[in-house]
């Protein structure tokens, strides 16, 4: 089996390769070395990348037979060759690797919820607890426990150890395989079965910072960024906070009360310019039914408005078939397509059944009662074919 270099140095970037098979493996050229420091994908941290020699290594999966295999946009000729590690990618998966070992660790001490899940995604990570729901403040709580050991440095140590040791140790999780057990520890603080690269202190996970929870039934999932991640999630957000401000003219301190009351503001304006368009609606829709088009006895008003709230949409019908005789056909195409068809009391049209067969013909759906009934179309979609093909179907009728 392949030797596994970052066991021993998970800081070793360059290192001499000797290939012992070759092979595919999803389609590309593969190889199997016999020592390696690039790391395989397990454990819920992703393949390291990097390069042997000419070749470019853009995954590294370990197979059936638990041998590590590096797939490559290449194949390679020679027996020998030199490989180097993408270090930037192996240090920001090891940030984030410890950083989840404390932050697990912090959790189990602040409110006993122990991680169920764990995976290192491109942007964010995420640890899946075992309880739900958590406050706020009790997450900022052990957030703040975390980042107290990554302060404290303290040694993060890697190795193998015996199965009469395992028993003595106080593992937040017992592991499952079978073989030599690695364990690493946060010193005086976690212990736990791991087969991941790691930093050598926990000072250099850098801060810690849990951006978003979310319950999922019994469970919570905490997303959260370390070191260079978290740096780059200050900056992003002080960017966009110095934006605002500097867009409002006022400081950060007062930011959020500033936006409070442009939203309050911008509330009064919809109140009252929704007032004023029920106050026109009076004397449109007696316009819009004395233009309608006659089927038979019918008077079917048809409008297509370029930007209606749905409410006020909903509100138009209503008043237009409180006259007898009348159907309405109404849609907007902003913000989405959306559909409104209406009957007055005194007709027997089933306008469910008419918008749900009339929105199928832009792969929209709709439906509702015999009386009243609603529906949409995709974003892109043109509003008119709905509206004449509902026409059709009344003029057939």
């Amino acid at each position: 089996m392949t030797e596994r270099l970052y066991y021993s140095d998970p800081y070793q970037r360059t290192f001499s390769a000797h290939i012992v098979a070759r092979c595919e493996f999803d389609g590309q050229p593969a190889v199997e070395l016999a020592a390696t420091a690039f790391y395989p994908t397990a454990g819920g941290q992703p393949h390291d990348t990097g390069t042997l020699g000419p070749a470019q290594v853009l995954d590294v999966q370990v197979n059936d037979e638990g041998r590590v295999l590096h797939l490559l946009d290449r194949p390679l000729s020679q027996d020998e060759v030199e490989g180097e590690i993408d270090w930037p990618r192996r240090f920001d998966h090891m940030q984030q690797h410890t950083g989840q070992h404390i932050l697990s660790q912090a959790f189990v001490q602040t409110c006993q919820a122990e991680t169920v899940g764990f995976h290192l995604g491109d942007r964010l990570s995420t640890i899946d607890l075992d309880r739900a729901p958590l406050s706020a403040e009790l997450v900022q709580e052990t957030e703040q426990a975390a980042n107290e050991v990554v302060m404290e440095s303290r040694p993060v140590i890697a190795r193998f150890v015996s199965d009469s040791e395992l028993a003595s140790l106080p593992l937040r999780k017992m592991p499952v395989v079978d073989g030599p057990i690695r364990i690493v520890q946060v010193r005086d603080y976690d212990w736990s079965a791991c087969g991941g690269t790691h930093v050598q202190t926990s000072g250099q996970v850098g801060p810690i910072k849990v951006v978003r929870i979310e319950r999922r039934n019994e469970r919570t999932r905490v997303h959260f960024v370390c070191g260079h991640r978290a740096l780059a999630d200050y900056v992003s957000k002080h960017d966009i906070v110095q934006a605002l401000a500097g867009h409002l003219t006022t400081s950060e301190s007062e930011l959020l009360a500033s936006v409070q009351r442009l939203e309050a503001e911008s509330k009064e304006m919809r109140k009252a310019n929704t007032a004023a368009q029920l106050e026109l609606l009076s004397y449109q829709v007696e316009e819009w039914i004395a233009a309608a088009t006659p089927i038979g006895t019918v008077r079917v008003v048809r409008l297509a408005f370029d930007e209606r709230d749905s409410n006020l949409l909903k509100e138009t019908a209503r008043r237009l078939t409180e006259q007898a005789g009348v159907v309405a056909l109404l849609a907007t195409r902003r913000p989405r397509p959306q559909f409104v068809f209406a009957r007055a009391e005194d007709l027997d049209v089933d306008m469910g059944a008419l918008i749900r067969v009339s929105c199928a013909v832009t792969g929209g759906r709709g439906g509702g009662r015999p009386q009243f009934a609603q529906g949409g179309a995709p974003e892109d979609s043109s509003v008119e074919p709905v509206l004449d093909h509902a026409y059709q179907q009344l003029e057939s009728l």
